[in-house]
């Protein structure tokens, strides 16, 4: 069993926690916080050993009726792998000690790529993760741009992309952040850091985007033009898409035209926290155009698209499946995950 810590229990961390107690080849040997939280009660009841950078701060825990099994050091000597799921930025500080203790670890699109200096997609670049000490799991949006761009190069051969992401303001639980009643270029110049992140896993793509951010909580949405290398076909596309395992269509018969009823749906499949763990590619948007110009929306749950990722990244960075779909295959299965459409 591969010894997972969990280095920050917040939006991704604890679904990053339950992923991997899913798994039949891992274990959860411990999380992280910084302060009492309802995130800490959570690992609490999820049987998960909490640990804290500060063990100033074990009696605050203490009182709160939750049991501290150590500092994070300690947490992190005992794992085979650390998923760091700290805020942006923290991951860098962080990694010297990883250093100093011998231990791989993953990071998160919230960092730099020069944080672990390998960028991962368990599609595209699995295999290269091997030997290295660290990977970072590019962020939510650039993981659903790699999805569809590999899966599309793979397919025809991708000349040229433009993308724009339309984002969301904050996540659900995030009430200090997001704009109200405002449409928010960010940035305002052009590019995005989404496309640079995007050649960070594949960096023969000749990729434009551009980013906003608008009032919603759901998802992020993101409109897509890809010049294809090959002629294809509407029908050859929307085939590429349906044999794609971490690809979902949402059907036209559906009726859902928006992100509120698309966590609708996920939440009606008793998916759990109403997750999105694929990529949600609108069927009624795609279009090839001229046999080469393909279009299409797609929405990105930017609190689950990674998760995935990050189980597989274990694998990649531990050597211990060699063969990406296998991995994918026990990911998605242990999390009973099949994508939508």
């Amino acid at each position: 069993m591969i010894k997972v810590a969990v280095n920050g229990y917040g939006t991704i961390g604890k679904r990053v926690a339950d992923a991997v107690a899913a798994q039949p080849d891992m274990e959860v040997i411990g999380v992280s916080k910084t302060s009492v939280s309802a995130e800490a009660y959570i690992a609490k009841k999820r049987g998960y050993p909490l640990y804290i950078a500060d063990l100033g701060k074990k009696s605050a825990f203490e009182k709160a009726g939750i049991e501290i099994a150590g500092d994070v050091e300690a947490m992190i000597k005992a794992a085979d792998i650390v998923v760091d799921a700290t805020p942006g930025g923290v991951g860098e500080k962080n990694r010297p000690l990883y250093e100093r203790l011998g231990k791989k670890a993953i990071f998160q699109g919230g960092e730099g790529h020069e944080v672990a200096g390998f960028s991962f997609n368990a599609h595209a670049n699995y295999k290269e993760a091997e030997g290295h000490q660290f990977a970072r799991v590019v962020s939510c949006n650039s993981t659903g741009l790699v999805r569809l761009i590999h899966a599309l190069d793979q397919a025809f051969g991708v000349e040229r992309v433009r993308a724009v992401m339309v984002r969301r303001g904050a996540d659900p639980s995030d009430v200090k952040r997001g704009p109200v009643d405002a449409i928010v270029l960010n940035p305002a110049t052009i590019p995005s850091h989404h496309g640079p992140d995007v050649n960070t896993v594949l960096p023969h793509i000749n990729i434009v985007t551009l980013a906003m951010i608008v009032p919603t909580t759901f998802m992020h949405m993101h409109s897509i033009q890809m010049d294809l290398k090959k002629e294809t076909t509407r029908d050859a596309v929307l085939k590429v898409f349906e044999d794609h395992n971490r690809i979902g269509l949402v059907r036209k018969a559906t009726g859902i035209k928006s992100n509120a009823e698309l966590r609708e749906y996920t939440q009606d499949l008793g998916r759990p926290r109403t997750d999105l763990w694929e990529n949600g590619v609108f069927e009624e948007s795609v279009s090839v155009l001229n046999g080469k110009e393909f279009y299409c929306f797609q929405a990105i749950h930017q609190e689950a698209d990674v998760v995935p990722e990050n189980i597989d990244c274990i694998r990649a960075l531990m050597g211990t499946v060699k063969d990406p779909q296998e991995s994918i295959r026990t990911t998605n299965k242990a999390l009973n995950f099949v994508a939508i459409g």
